[in-house]
This record gives C-alpha cells, sequence and structure tokens, in this order.
C-alpha cells in the first residue's frame, strides 16, 4: 500500500469536499437575497393594490 499515495488522495477529496460547501454556501446567499427581493417586490405590489384595488385585476387577451 503506497502511503503517499492514499495520503494525496485523500487530500484531494478533503479539497474537492471544502470546494464543494463553499459554492453551496455562495449559492444558498445568492439564493436569499433574490428570496427577500422577490418578498420586497411582492410587498410593493400589495401596496399598489392597496392604493389602486383595481388595478391589474383584468386584463385582455387577444390572439
Amino acid at each position: 500500500m503506497d502511503i503517499a499515495a492514499v495520503s494525496m488522495a485523500l487530500s484531494q477529496v478533503n479539497l474537492s469536499s471544502q470546494v464543494g460547501i463553499a459554492v453551496l454556501d455562495k449559492a444558498m446567499e445568492t439564493n436569499e437575497d433574490l428570496g427577500s427581493g422577490l418578498v420586497q417586490m411582492i410587498n410593493s405590489a400589495e401596496m399598489e393594490r392597496s392604493v389602486n384595488p383595481n388595478l391589474g385585476g383584468n386584463f385582455d387577451v387577444r390572439i
């Protein structure tokens, strides 16, 4: 059994795992930012609906 090769393979697996975790962490942060932006957009739409309740309630579709 080649201990140096096993050590290098273990080190590569560890590095790969750390990179994967870092990428997932960044993706989670991005999704949180997008989610908070979506909540703000929905809240602003609620404010608009409270001021103009008939706005956007109906729309015409022509084919």
